[in-house]
């Protein structure tokens, strides 16, 4: 089965940045009509411009992930507006970096907040509008909803969280047209490790990989077009978050070793 966008309502979370924004480019080239959330309005008025520019047909909403009285307003203006829904993707992110002893509890709170809840609430309220469209629900997750790594708890158990949330989902609307789609990229190139939190809730500042070798924005996008029009399970991106989540089912002993001394090479790794 292949799905035509073409003047298909997308929602995007998290669209100012990143994935997000690629994902808004990507689905606009391929005729979608677009809603773009973001937190930040002055970034969401000057995407807005520079989309319209590119003949998108595009409506943008400031809101925050976390909050789920945004996320009803959100899909609210969007009905409003385009008088339907055929495709959420809950993208909207945050990470963090930090041994788990030293965090403190609120951000912990936080990540799980935007991350697992963000999704939670703008599903919840897509949902009965997705229904009605038999549309797509995709759920940016992560190869770290599959295999834990050290410092980073919070955003590895929010990543797992959503995982299992999605799975469940997927099974109550199967026999209802309903398609849900996860992704899992692995490290990609975006700004989510420069904002990254630390343990006392600053943003970590430079990222610690290399983010040339890393997977493109763009390339994600262009791989959930794709999931979507296929209307696929999963996606994992990357051969090597292929191989981290087989090897972490057979030999998962070692690969808690192995996983280790790779993070630990880090800079400023704050363990080693």
């Amino acid at each position: 089965m292949t799905v035509d966008l073409k003047d298909k309502v997308v929602v995007i979370t998290g669209a100012t940045s990143g994935i997000g924004k690629s994902c808004v480019d990507i689905f606009g080239r391929a005729g979608a009509k677009l809603v773009a959330m973001g937190r930040s309005e002055e970034k969401l008025k000057a995407l807005k411009k520079e989309w319209n520019e590119l003949g998108f047909t595009i409506i943008t909403v400031r809101a925050d992930a976390a909050v789920e009285e945004d996320n009803r307003r959100m899909i609210e203006e969007t009905v409003s507006h385009y008088g339907r829904l055929d495709v959420l993707i809950a993208n909207a992110g945050i990470s963090m970096r930090a041994m788990f002893e030293d965090l403190e509890l609120d951000i912990f709170r936080r990540v799980m907040d935007v991350n697992f809840y963000g999704a939670v609430y703008a599903t919840r309220f897509a949902l009965p509008h997705i229904l009605k469209s038999k549309g797509s629900i995709v759920a940016v997750s992560s190869i770290n909803g599959h295999r834990g790594i050290p410092a980073r708890t919070a955003y590895t158990a929010s990543k797992f969280a959503m995982e299992g949330f999605y799975e469940s989902l997927r099974m109550e609307v199967m026999k209802r047209g309903v398609h849900i789609l996860v992704v899992s990229p692995g490290f990609t190139g975006t700004n989510i490790r420069n904002i990254a939190l630390t343990a006392d809730g600053k943003s970590q500042g430079e990222s610690p990989r290399d983010e040339g070798k890393m997977m493109t924005s763009e390339a994600v996008a262009k791989a959930i077009l794709r999931g979507v029009k296929a209307r696929k399970r999963d996606l994992v991106l990357t051969t090597i978050g292929k191989l981290v989540i087989f090897l972490n089912k057979i030999i998962p002993g070692p690969m808690d070793k192995i996983v280790y001394k790779h993070m630990a090479k880090e800079p400023n790794s704050p363990f080693k």
